[in-house]
């Protein structure tokens, strides 16, 4: 079992930044698939972006180049640094810890861009 907290959402301008956190409560070392997925109301939950715990990442299209994925295992964190916003990444932001089967979720942090 692992609590994921994210934080770091926010009120931004188009074309600025943000750093999300998620914080586990336990260590993430073993855990095979870190991400970040993202959703607006009255649509799914969207795959953003995603590291192992070797470090590969992996991003969607629509925001390749623009977001980076990270992991501090000593710090049981992961990040995702988010550059050059634009309206359409307004969304309610989740962290997602898998292995295998098992998968656990954050509360959600809200991201808001303004344009």
């Amino acid at each position: 079992q692992v609590q994921l907290v994210e934080s770091g959402g926010g009120l931004v301008q188009a074309g600025g930044s943000l750093r999300l956190s998620c914080a586990a409560s336990r260590s993430i070392f073993s855990i095979n698939n870190m991400g970040w997925y993202r959703q607006v109301p009255g649509k799914q939950r969207e795959f953003v972006a995603r590291i192992t715990n070797t470090g590969s990442t992996n991003y969607a299209d629509s925001v390749k180049g623009r977001f980076t994925i990270s992991r501090d295992n000593a710090k049981n964190t992961v990040y995702l640094q988010m550059n050059s916003l634009k309206s359409e990444d307004t969304a309610v932001y989740y962290c997602r810890a898998a292995n295998g089967v098992i998968i656990h979720w954050g509360q959600g942090t809200q991201v808001t861009v303004s344009s």
